[in-house]
């Protein structure tokens, strides 16, 4: 499967913003305040390994659709060299 350029840098800026998002609701999650991710004796709730595990998925999903983009970009780079 060939994917044009605008797909590919598509996929790509995906990639990087569901970091750039997740990283920063990761973070977030881990200094929360308002007691939802830790309880009174600070362990974590429910709330927290739930929105953990969104986390992760996210991560690993934006990393391969990053990847596919990425891989995009470079098919499309060795096609447009001169041989």
């Amino acid at each position: 499967m060939k994917l044009s350029r605008p797909v590919s840098w598509f996929l790509l800026a995906f990639g990087v913003w569901s970091w750039i998002i997740w990283i920063t609701f990761a973070k977030n999650l881990w200094k929360d305040g308002s007691g939802l991710a830790f309880d009174d004796a600070g362990d974590p709730t429910t709330y927290f390994w739930v929105h953990l595990l969104l986390a992760i998925v996210s991560f690993l999903l934006g990393t391969v659709v990053g990847g596919i983009g990425f891989r995009g970009l470079r098919a499309l780079r060795k096609r447009d060299l001169p041989v």
